[in-house]
């Protein structure tokens, strides 16, 4: 019985994420799904945000060195205020900004299971650090989260520390 599902660097638009998405509504087995280095839009974002609502199995998801922007963002958070089975998700190295990073953060604030979060190499300045570290206040299932190569300065930083006093985050990369 197949658990997890590697499709990295390949050339997956929407509509294979589609066909993809439309088998994992029902599928009961697969834990993990990697769909790195595509060609992902926004839309298929929504797609395994749809997946996320609907999933009982799937622990770790791979969307990273996509197209995905803060519309894709948005749908991804709003999955995982009520996905109970994801631990990690991937989305480093799209375009996700300060609003992505906000939707992202109000996820977190209700989700209990996501222990790393990877948002490496996206578009997330000071405000987006914010939002994240407000997150970080409430949520205390969440272990790792990386920030590498965004925009964040020293406000941002700062946040973050501040919500580190809290929060006993494992690790937290810049």
């Amino acid at each position: 019985v197949l658990t997890a599902l590697g499709l990295d660097g390949n050339q997956i638009t929407d509509n294979g994420a589609q066909k993809l998405a439309d088998v994992l509504k029902t599928n009961q087995t697969l834990t993990t799904l990697y769909l790195g280095a595509n060609q992902i839009t926004d839309n298929g974002a929504q797609l395994f945000a749809e997946v996320l609502k609907l999933s009982k199995t799937l622990t770790q998801l791979g969307l990273n060195e996509n197209k995905i922007t803060d519309n894709g963002a948005q749908q991804l958070a709003d999955a995982l205020k009520t996905n109970k089975t994801l631990t990690y998700l991937r989305v480093d190295s799209n375009q996700i900004g300060d609003s992505g990073a906000q939707y992202l953060a109000e996820g977190l604030k209700v989700n209990k299971k996501l222990i790393r979060l990877d948002l490496d190499q996206n578009q997330i300045g000071d405000s987006g650090a914010q939002y994240l570290a407000d997150a970080l206040k409430t949520n205390q299932s969440l272990k790792e989260l990386y920030l590498s190569n965004n925009q964040i300065g020293d406000n941002g930083a700062q946040n973050l520390a501040e919500a580190l006093k809290i929060n006993k985050v494992s690790g937290l990369l810049l």
